[in-house]
């Protein structure tokens, strides 16, 4: 099979996924340019082949495709108008894959889109392939029918974070680190200075011995307290060395449609703090059990959360994390190849 990608921004995951894909089937891949807030450096397997957008007008990329002869196309999002214009010629002829992982809200906005739907998807995309059971819910309200949605089109890089946990699970048992753990752009989206306010007027309140780390760049100012570290952007090799030294991981997102983060931590064993807008909550945390959800932008709930946690014995922090550790598994490159080939079989 020739699986041809008409891609955003790449990732770490993705291609991983791609890789395994790309033992037995020819895979392309054309993306957009780095982004400058998340300049992962990614090696390349040379199983895989990958085409840079902006080096392709649009009828030299129709050329490229028509020389790919792809025998599925997935096309992430709406948003590019060249993916799109690209993707309807193929419609009806081969598999055409809409990849979403936008959660139905119940906006203006996508009111307008499922009016819109007939005109410029349901006549472009044979099949959808969302992350999970809200951008489902979605897609299906823009008129795909169920039976031609699959889920778990996003999976982290399972082999790295659980070796990750196995490295670790004995001397976090030994040694428990108390800190929390945030990873994620520092944009007010991202709900980083509800996390700030929460942990600093805790520390007022309640004066602890718990830290709080935090990994990624934005435009808004890291904020100064002698508990509080900032790492800046972070490769993905540089990150075992900071989970090996935290216990707790938070994502306390304003707008988060999914959250790949989230699997990832949660595969390298850490208990959740998620805010009640994370997209894979539903998937990762069981509330009370390997951690506990509160609601968006509020953080009094964030900060009684934070609490909750400082008042945990390690035993039971762990137990959380152990967890954490065996719900990742339920999502895997071995599905998401199998997805792709039950869409590929469905047209067939």
């Amino acid at each position: 099979m020739r699986a041809l990608f008409l891609y955003s921004e790449i990732a770490i995951y993705f291609l991983k996924c791609c890789e395994e894909l790309a033992k037995n089937n020819e895979v392309h891949i054309v993306r957009w340019p780095l982004n400058k807030e998340a300049p992962f450096k990614f090696n390349y397997s040379k199983s895989i082949n990958i085409y840079e957008k902006n080096n392709y007008n649009r009828k030299e990329l129709l050329q490229l495709i028509k020389n790919i002869n792809p025998d599925i196309i997935i096309c992430s999002g709406w948003m590019d108008k060249d993916y799109l214009k690209i993707t309807k010629l193929y419609f009806k002829k081969i598999p055409t894959v809409l990849s979403c992982d936008t959660q139905w809200r119940g906006s203006l906005k996508q009111h307008l889109a499922i009016a819109l739907s007939p005109f410029f998807l349901l006549n472009t995309f044979s099949h959808g392939w969302v992350a999970g059971d809200r951008q489902a819910e979605y897609l299906n309200k823009l008129g795909f029918n169920k039976n031609k949605i699959k889920d778990n089109f996003y999976s982290c890089d399972l082999n790295f974070y659980n070796t990750i946990y196995k490295k670790n699970v004995a001397n976090k048992t030994n040694n428990f680190p108390k800190r929390f753990l945030f990873i994620g752009r520092y944009y007010d989206f991202k709900g980083i200075t509800d996390l700030w306010d929460a942990f600093i007027d805790l520390q007022k309140e309640d004066p602890n011995d718990w830290e709080l780390w935090c990994l990624g760049l934005g435009d808004i100012k890291p904020i100064l307290h002698p508990k509080i570290k900032h790492f800046g952007f972070t490769q993905a090799e540089e990150i075992e060395a900071i989970l090996a030294q935290c216990s707790v991981f938070i994502l306390p997102s304003r707008f988060e449609p999914w959250g790949v983060v989230v699997h990832e931590i949660a595969a390298a064993g850490l208990a959740l703090i998620l805010s009640d807008s994370v997209g894979s909550k539903n998937y990762f945390l069981e509330d009370s059990k390997n951690g506990f959800s509160f609601k968006s932008k509020d953080i009094k709930e964030l900060k009684n959360t934070l609490k909750k946690i400082i008042n945990l014995s390690p035993e039971k922090a762990l137990e959380m994390g152990n967890l954490s550790h065996q719900l990742a598994q339920n999502i895997n490159k071995e599905k998401w190849i199998n997805n792709l080939f039950e869409i590929y079989n469905d047209a067939h």
